[in-house]
């Protein structure tokens, strides 16, 4: 976390359990999501008993990406006991290989720490500029194509500039039929992407990419099994530079040397809260942006402390593409107030101290 992450030992570790409901359930080829459980992790610095400093993580497990709710609770309660008799490192170390939970943990340390040097979390993890944006796209589930196309026309409405496509759940006719309908609505001009979720043949793929280049599809994401690395390279290949090729269920399975050696993506999706922490994923972006993937982020559906995490990780990343972080019109509630607001496609970067979310721990 840092060199100073051990500096002061006298730091309380305490998480709560919670629940969102999405205002609607988002259907993808994996399964339906309708709510999102997980822990609330607040750090707090009692050096001042008279102004303690507090920082706030997010675990939310999201099944098929991380470990299971019942072992991200256990995970936590080891950190628990591991900070109080040992530092930060002991309480990383107990949650290591449980990816929620060490997100939960090590985006806590790295708000306190941020919070403590009075800087925004982005700067904290990457020591760059200054950022006052990110771009942004718009999730459309996977629904029929009037509604799909309808979901896309009014998020360009809103200002978004790029939409990304859930698709797999039905024939990979039927979602070229939905991608073709979606773009004599949005126009020429609007950025299509599409996320099959592993829910193809290579043979439904290549159909699939030989449409997608017609209609204008600028990536399509994790088309087949994350196993299917070759598969996944033969697609890059038949591609041909006209639809870029997307990892996201293959970058946990392969990791950044293989996918690079195999030449099997042009980008690579990187969920913060499945790497197990916006630390462990600004590292992968720069491994793989130094080996010519261009890396992007998006959340899995998460509460606001970890959306703002992940907002504060892609302004870390220099370039970065529209990322997957305008999700929280999907929850019916949340932890708290979003600190981030989106306009014109964009995500305005908080520029408070540490993460610059408030309000999220009610005593």
């Amino acid at each position: 976390m840092g060199a100073d992450a051990n500096a002061n030992c006298d730091l309380e570790l305490a998480y709560r359990r919670f629940s969102l409901a999405l205002t609607s359930p988002l259907e993808t080829a994996a399964g339906s999501i309708d709510v999102r459980e997980g822990f609330l992790v607040r750090i707090v610095d009692g050096t001042d008993a008279a102004s303690p400093t507090a920082g706030y993580g997010e675990a939310t497990p999201l099944p098929g990406w991380t470990e299971p709710i019942e072992d991200c609770e256990a995970a936590l309660d080891r950190a628990e006991r591991a900070l109080e008799g040992g530092g930060p490192e002991d309480a990383l170390e107990a949650v290591a290989g449980n990816g929620a939970a060490r997100h939960g943990v090590s985006l806590a340390l790295a708000d306190l720490q941020a919070t403590r040097q009075a800087t925004p979390l982005y700067r904290y993890i990457g020591q760059g500029p200054m950022v006052g944006r990110v771009p942004v796209n718009a999730t459309i589930g996977d629904g029929p194509p009037d509604e799909t196309a309808h979901q896309a026309a009014a998020a360009v409405q809103r200002g978004f500039d790029c939409c990304k496509l859930k698709a797999g759940c039905r024939s990979v006719e039927a979602d070229i039929d939905r991608v073709r309908r979606t773009r004599e609505v949005v126009g020429p001009d609007v950025e299509l992407r599409v996320d099959a979720n592993e829910a193809w043949t290579f043979e439904e793929a290549a159909r699939a990419i030989d449409a997608f280049a017609e209609l204008g599809v600028s990536i399509l994401e994790q088309p087949l099994p994350a196993g299917a690395l070759a598969g996944h390279a033969d697609l890059r290949e038949r591609a041909a530079g006209t639809v870029s090729v997307a990892l996201d269920e293959g970058v946990l399975e392969h990791g950044v040397d293989a996918i690079c050696e195999a030449q099997a993506a042009d980008v690579a999706v990187l969920k913060p809260m499945a790497l197990g922490g916006i630390d462990i994923a600004r590292k992968i972006a720069a491994w793989f942006a130094e080996l010519g993937v261009t890396p992007l982020v998006t959340t899995t559906i998460d509460g606001v402390v970890a959306r703002t995490g992940a907002v504060h990780l892609a302004a870390a990343i220099p370039n970065v593409p529209a990322c997957g972080l305008a999700t929280g019109e999907l929850l019916a509630e949340d932890l708290g107030r979003d600190p981030v607001l989106f306009e014109s496609g964009a995500a305005v970067v908080p520029q408070a101290k540490g993460l610059g979310v408030e309000g999220v721990w009610q005593e």
